[in-house]
């Protein structure tokens, strides 16, 4: 990818780890994802990347969330990535863009969320800190994130780093919305997403520029052990699709 400057920081919060008592934590809220890869994401399909690299944007909203007692309703988190091949690969370089109005018990919090440390073999962020190499510095910043899954829309922007939007895939001849849903009855970043057509662009510290790319937008529910709920707990939560 033109433009990433890699710097490795082993010691950046994010990769810091818990030498104490597990804390316990939980997140329920909205996730949406953008990559480089043509409509449809080929990682869940066990493919390569369309481009051979994969490099975007993930966020995800937090409508109720805690970790040991500290409250985290409302905050939001961003993520720029990189990686130069399948992500299992890993080689991975992150940007972390946490919401400016967490205080310092809540980034505490969130940065030992996203760390993976006391955190099931297999679950989401676990697996990040093994294939993510590399992280930038932080960013603390106001983030926008408009979500709703019901018009299939999304927007996120964050002031002079990224600006990303997604939009109900069309049927190229009659302009139609098309709906594609993904289910993973097994899935560890989330059971259920809906596939939309995405617009990226970041201007930080990892660059990209994404038009019509592959994105979703999915309800999450996460814990230390993973999806807190089963897929059939979460066709009933959220009566899906």
């Amino acid at each position: 990818m033109l433009g990433l400057g890699v710097d490795r920081r082993p010691h950046s919060p994010l990769w810091r780890k818990e030498t104490g008592m597990a804390r316990e934590w939980m997140i329920e809220g909205k996730y949406v994802e953008y990559c480089s890869c043509d409509l449809g994401c080929p990682c869940e399909a066990m493919a390569d990347p369309t481009h051979g690299h994969c490099t975007g944007l993930v966020g995800f909203k937090i409508d109720k969330g805690q970790c040991d007692g500290v409250m985290l309703d409302g905050l939001v988190v961003v993520a720029a990535f990189y990686f130069p091949r399948a992500i299992h690969h890993g080689q991975g370089v992150m940007h972390p863009i946490i919401d400016e109005r967490a205080n310092d018990a809540q980034k505490d919090a969130l940065f030992y969320i996203l760390s993976g440390a006391d955190q099931a073999v297999g679950t989401m962020f676990q697996i990040f800190s093994i294939i993510i190499e590399t992280v930038k510095d932080p960013l603390f910043a106001p983030i926008t994130f408009d979500w709703d899954m019901d018009k299939r829309r999304v927007r996120v922007e964050v002031p002079a780093t990224v600006r990303a939007h997604s939009e109900p895939i069309r049927n190229p001849v009659t302009d139609a919305e098309h709906q594609m849903i993904t289910v993973l009855p097994n899935g560890w970043v989330f059971h259920e997403a809906e596939n939309l057509a995405g617009f990226a662009k970041g201007t930080g510290p990892i660059r990209f520029d994404l038009n019509r790319r592959h994105s979703s937008m999915a309800h999450v529910a996460w814990g230390p052990k993973g999806l807190t709920h089963s897929y059939s707990e979460y066709k009933q939560k959220f009566g899906r699709p």
